[in-house]
């Protein structure tokens, strides 16, 4: 009884972390600007339902930003 107790809970966690995985979306995108390209990013999730948080910003010559969409 313990062995099926842990299996199912084993099964649960793994269908509860591919199902937070399946919502899970990287984006890039790039503007001039820090705020044209966290514009962008938020007009991504706004049009997908989703929130964002940025992962990763590079500013060279132009703005390169990374972001997880996620719901």
């Amino acid at each position: 009884m313990k062995t099926i107790k842990t299996l199912t809970i084993a099964a649960a966690a793994s269908l509860s972390l591919m199902s937070a995985a399946s919502f899970a979306q990287s984006i890039s995108v790039e503007s001039s600007t820090l705020d044209g390209a966290e514009a962008k990013v938020a007009a991504v999730a706004q049009q997908q339902g989703a929130q964002y948080k940025i992962t990763e910003a590079n500013t060279n010559n132009r703005v390169h930003m990374t972001a997880e969409l996620y719901k």
